[in-house]
């Protein structure tokens, strides 16, 4: 449940933070097993929209999303009918983490322009029998932790003064934080689209986006000591899931580039966040010759002759790319399968929420 003001600046931010670790450690175990789980991304495509649509906090977002896994890990269920599970999963979380006055109404669910495309109308008895359902599965408990809860706990100290970029010391300790802000969004995002980030546990996947966040910006110490122990994860308990987010950015960048700048000849499509692929050289990211798959210190580096490359230079690929998919635009479904649009494909997006 989102709790009043910003818990993680309060004085019971430790207590706090520490039940959620306590509870994660007892969530429900996710096996992978439905047989739509190729769908699974269309319907989380889903969930982003109408949360982005009604501008939902992150944290009713990522619970939906879990629950809608979760549901779907335990029954066998018709597409027509995971449509409603979906959307009754988004309204479930959304009374759990957000105001009454927030929570989406019928009428204006059956109002977007998606649910005409779909042929889809809610009826406020089939959504009561879905959500009466939804809370039997879950014995009526969905205080379940998700990496939104853990992030904001995180981001506080994300950046600090002593930190290096490129060797440098910070001339924007305001920049770097808006940044950090941005990017950490986009990767909590990312870990929203794969369901191969549930094996990892919710606070981890949280200091993976801060990490991966830190390697994008090129800051050093890649993981400092304040984050490793805030977090009580060290740099090799996060690189698995850091490099599985690089990875997705890496391919989002490319992605944007092709759009950006489209090239004569026609290439086969690439998955927009691959589940295997190769292992992903931080090399590539940080721009130093010493650096792959190790954590950095803070000693000044020298800058390359091709010259530093910085987290403007990062973020000036943003413009001019597409925003992110809005309510109106009508969701493809072909017969044979779905065409799944990707949510984020910029390298580094600013959510409007």
């Amino acid at each position: 449940m989102e709790l009043e003001g910003q818990w993680w600046k309060g004085e019971l931010a430790e207590d706090i933070y520490q039940a959620l670790r306590y509870k994660e450690l007892r969530l429900p175990a996710y096996k992978g097993q439905s047989p739509q789980l190729s769908l699974r991304r269309y319907f989380a495509d889903l969930i982003a929209i109408v949360s982005n649509r009604f501008k939902l906090c992150p944290a009713a977002r990522h619970l939906a999303v879990y629950l809608l896994d979760l549901f779907m890990d335990r029954y066998d269920i018709s597409v027509q009918q995971l449509h409603m599970v979906a959307l009754s999963c988004l309204l479930l979380a959304s009374k759990f983490e957000e105001r009454e006055d927030r929570v989406p109404k019928l009428e204006t669910l059956n109002s977007l322009g998606c649910m005409s495309s779909m042929n889809l109308v809610l009826t406020k008895q089939g959504l009561l029998h879905m959500e009466l359902l939804l809370l039997e599965t879950f014995q009526w408990n969905l205080y379940l932790p998700t990496a939104a809860h853990f992030i904001e706990y995180y981001l506080p100290v994300a950046v600090n003064e002593t930190d290096l970029h490129d060797g440098w010391p910070m001339v924007c300790m305001e920049k770097t934080m808006l940044y950090m802000s941005k990017y950490a969004d986009y990767f909590l995002e990312v870990s929203l689209q794969d369901h191969a980030f549930l094996r990892f546990v919710p606070s981890l996947v949280a200091a993976a986006c801060v990490a991966s966040s830190r390697v994008i910006l090129h800051l050093c110490p890649t993981w400092p000591p304040c984050l490793q122990c805030l977090s009580a994860y060290t740099w090799e308990q996060l690189l698995p899931c850091v490099e599985r987010l690089l990875i997705a950015h890496d391919s989002d960048v490319k992605e944007a580039n092709k759009q950006k700048c489209p090239q004569p000849s026609a290439q086969p499509a690439q998955m927009v966040y691959p589940v295997q692929g190769p292992s992903v050289s931080l090399h590539q990211y940080m721009q130093r010759p010493n650096t792959q798959y190790m954590q950095q210190s803070c000693q000044p580096v020298v800058v390359s002759s091709q010259g530093p490359a910085t987290y403007l230079t990062h973020t000036a690929s943003m413009q001019g790319l597409t925003q992110t998919q809005t309510m109106d635009a009508k969701v493809n479904m072909p017969g044979r399968a779905y065409q799944v649009n990707p949510l984020y494909p910029c390298a580094a997006p600013c959510f409007d929420r």
